[in-house]
């Protein structure tokens, strides 16, 4: 059926013909049909050979046999159990010399009653391993947004054509589960890319820019045109590459800082004195614990860097009737 190491058009077209794929809005579904910006991701995020790269919404696998003729080790997160279930063949055909790995007997089961919650580890596994004894292709079929761990070695890059309906909360959730994460290089709608990217004091700056900030210094690598999805999209893609960072210091976590960012942002145009006074308790204690934080009362969202949120977000935890941690609980 294939012609080479990455997927064509015809073949794609084809896989999701016999599988009865048809691509939904609702999932948020757009397959690459272009081995060269297939290739363009890989050589943007620098994957390695060896390297264990995790991938959301893997699809039908065109950026998948990517990362794997780069010689990267795939942890693929599929929501689609039919394209989950399809994807390990496609690979098989393409990369010669993989295997799948039966899985191991079930345990009995035990009584109901003794039975706790379902564990993150319950999610269906499917690997292909090649004759060395290396892992080369993962898929976990879940939710991306559930995952809380992952099977085998940790990774140490995402790279993902993310669906555009999910793409700010599946990066935010996989920096912040996945510490191991050193970068990422992430295909996303123009429009998110530019706020991702955005740095204080631009009018694209707002939640995700100051949210991506805490982990990573963010920037936009490349415009990707509509004519290499199928089905075309209404809007442009972008290349955004995000390298980890240290959390900028914080005398308080990282979840009260960004309870300040989203009250920030809530009424975007307002003064942050009148933004946070819901936090504060008024409008003029927020000016007090602005002033505290060196930040300027009539400032905005968009003025405050990721560094001044932590600021402000520590002087609020101070100034809190009931104590600290009162902030982002």
């Amino acid at each position: 059926m294939h012609t080479g190491p990455l997927l064509g058009p015809a073949e794609i077209r084809e896989l999701a013909d016999q599988a009865g794929v048809r691509p939904t809005k609702t999932l948020g579904q757009n397959f690459v049909l272009d081995g060269g910006t297939v290739r363009k991701i890989v050589r943007q995020a620098d994957v390695v050979a060896g390297e264990r790269v995790v991938e959301v919404g893997p699809g039908l696998g065109s950026l998948t046999l990517g990362l794997l003729e780069a010689g990267a080790d795939v942890v693929a997160v599929e929501i689609d159990p039919v394209l989950a279930r399809l994807l390990p063949s496609t690979v098989a055909r393409h990369v010669p010399g993989l295997s799948l790995v039966e899985p191991e007997p079930e345990p009995d089961p035990e009584p109901v009653a003794e039975r706790g919650p379902a564990a993150d580890g319950d999610a269906p596994v499917t690997v292909l391993r090649d004759a060395a004894g290396r892992d080369r292709l993962t898929v976990v079929t879940a939710d991306a947004l559930r995952v809380e761990q992952l099977p085998g070695p940790a990774p140490t890059a995402l790279v993902a054509n993310l669906p555009y309906n999910v793409s700010v909360p599946v990066l935010l959730t996989f920096l912040e589960r996945f510490d191991s994460l050193q970068r990422a290089l992430v295909m996303v709608q123009a429009e998110v890319a530019d706020r991702l990217a955005a740095p204080p004091g631009s009018r694209t700056y707002g939640v995700p820019s100051a949210k991506v900030a805490w982990y990573a210094t963010a920037r936009r690598t490349a415009t990707v045109g509509r004519a290499v999805f199928w089905p075309v999209p209404n809007v442009d893609s972008a290349l955004v590459r995000l390298d980890r960072r240290g959390a900028p210091p914080a005398a308080v976590d990282r979840s009260a800082v960004f309870t300040v960012v989203d009250a920030a942002f809530a009424q975007r145009r307002k003064m942050l004195r009148s933004a946070l006074a819901g936090l504060a308790g008024s409008s003029s204690a927020a000016e007090v614990v602005l002033t505290a934080a060196g930040v300027a009362p009539t400032a905005r969202g968009e003025d405050v860097d990721i560094a001044g949120f932590a600021r402000i977000a520590a002087r609020l935890v101070e100034a809190a009737p009931d104590g600290p941690g009162t902030v982002g609980t």
